[in-house]
């Protein structure tokens, strides 16, 4: 081992050691407190092992042949590591690794193979950490990792040319370790979180040696059919290791969500009911007595800003009440249902004897789909609502059969009502003129219908009628 070599080692040390030394308080305020190894709450420190296949790659000899013969040599490379995490995404590794790379050219023309060994300082960026969700609260247990770093290397190369009838190995490069021959890698990896003390990896590096003599080929002028004019023969690493993590926290930090805590309060405080009004919020409406004006607010009313019921329609009901709550009307004691509705009359025989006149509004069995026959009819309906002018309002009532419970009657005639005025707005009716109301079969022209194979089916039929009423 060279001094150069020692040199390097030494200097790589006191780099790692640099980060951890003790900061002089003098150089901060008063209030600077020093951290300290105890204050630590996850552990930063783990050792790593990878057992692997080196692959030479863009070199005169490879591992995989040019092409010729299709052989493989295989070789074998191991690396050992320490790791150092300085912070949640990003950490430095101290990683030395030793190996026998097998390469050549033909099936029987030139083996070759290098044996190598190298320190290098290696930058750890966790990008899963980069791009994940805070809010995610899931167990966090695979990772993808970029590697990249630079060291020293020192190799032995050998070739053997069987065409010159050589039967054993010949040494053709011997390069020492230290500043001279320095190289760098870069790649990517996968990490699994087997538990809080192991990890499993899967990592695959791109080695670039900076030496055109590692493959074996020697020195320019030697086997000049293969220099292609390059200065580096450069490989790849695909190696399988596990990592342990020392220290006596719980969790490594790694693995740790730099913004869980804070999300984990913001929650804690979304449950918590946090008291925010002074004087109390008496009818619980969300606005503070000291600035609500209407203490009174019935429970479940929508409420302004300054803590009165809304009322859309400006009618005097409370859209809590208003049956109505986008047409103006008025209160009715006499028929609830009509809260907050305006007054609704008969329209003048025209509209309605149209419809009876011409067989009704009819509709398939089940369905809201208008038949063919029944859009005539809607079409003189349109040329008449449209004759009353754009002031005039009606509502459209929709009923049904017996046919089915009554949860399923009410929810059919308001699609069914809802075709209607679909199909009058197409023709050009405006729509602030109509307003829909499904009745299902609370209100049958021939009560007596039910079940409705207790009368003829025409009867049936005109219980599924559509009647248009005029709004006050």
């Amino acid at each position: 081992m060279n001094k150069k070599y020692i040199l390097f080692v030494l200097i790589v040390f006191y780099a790692l050691k640099a980060q951890s030394q003790e900061v002089n308080s003098s150089d901060f305020s008063e209030d600077y407190v020093k951290f300290t190894n105890d204050q630590k709450q996850f552990n930063d420190w783990s050792v790593s092992i990878f057992g692997g296949i080196p692959w030479l790659q863009a070199a005169d000899f490879t591992s995989i042949d040019n092409g010729m013969s299709g052989s493989w040599r295989v070789g074998y490379d191991f690396q050992a590591s320490i790791n150092k995490q300085i912070s949640h995404v990003f950490g430095l590794s101290l990683l030395g690794q030793f190996g026998e790379s097998r390469q050549g050219y033909g099936n029987d023309q030139i083996d070759a193979k290098t044996k190598y060994f190298g320190i290098t300082l290696l930058g750890d960026l966790n990008v899963s950490s980069l791009f994940r969700r805070i809010d995610n609260r899931s167990p966090y247990r695979w990772s993808a990792h970029v590697y990249a770093g630079a060291g020293t290397i020192q190799y032995k190369a050998y070739r053997k040319d069987m065409t010159l009838g050589e039967t054993k190995y010949t040494k053709t490069a011997d390069e020492d370790m230290g500043v001279g021959s320095l190289f760098a890698q870069v790649g990517g990896g996968l990490v699994y979180k087997i538990n809080n003390k192991w990890d499993a990896i899967f990592k695959a590096m791109y080695v670039v040696t900076g030496d055109e003599q590692f493959d074996g080929s020697g020195k320019t002028g030697h086997y000049t059919e293969f220099h292609s004019g390059g200065s580096s023969d450069n490989f790849i690493t695909t190696s399988l290791g596990v990592t342990y993590k020392i220290g006596k926290h719980n969790e490594f930090l790694g693995w740790v969500d730099p913004l869980r805590e804070i999300f984990t309060k913001i929650n804690d405080n979304a449950n918590n009911q946090l008291e925010v009004c002074v004087f109390g919020d008496k009818d619980d409406d969300g606005v503070c007595d000291d600035w609500d004006r209407e203490l009174d607010t019935p429970k479940g009313a929508r409420v302004d800003g300054s803590g009165r019921a809304l009322d859309v329609d400006m009618d005097g009901i409370i859209d809590l009440y208003d049956k109505c709550p986008t047409f103006p009307g008025k209160a009715n004691t006499e028929n609830p249902e009509l809260n907050g509705c305006p007054e609704a009359k008969e329209v003048p025989d025209v509209v309605n004897n149209i419809i009876a006149t011409m067989g009704g509004i009819q509709f398939n069995l089940d369905s809201d789909k208008i038949l063919l026959e029944s859009q005539p009819i809607l079409d003189n309906v349109a040329d008449i609502i449209k004759n009353y002018g754009k002031d005039t309002r009606f509502l459209v009532e929709g009923h049904t059969d017996a046919r089915g419970n009554d949860a399923y009657n009410f929810s059919l005639s308001k699609r069914r009502v809802t075709s209607v005025i679909k199909y009058l707005v197409s023709k050009g009716v405006t729509p602030y003129q109509l307003t829909g109301k499904g009745l299902g079969f609370s209100d049958p022209k021939y009560p007596e219908c039910k079940p409705a194979n207790k009368c003829p089916e025409w009867k049936n039929r005109e219980n599924r009628r559509v009647i248009f009423k005029l709004l006050d």
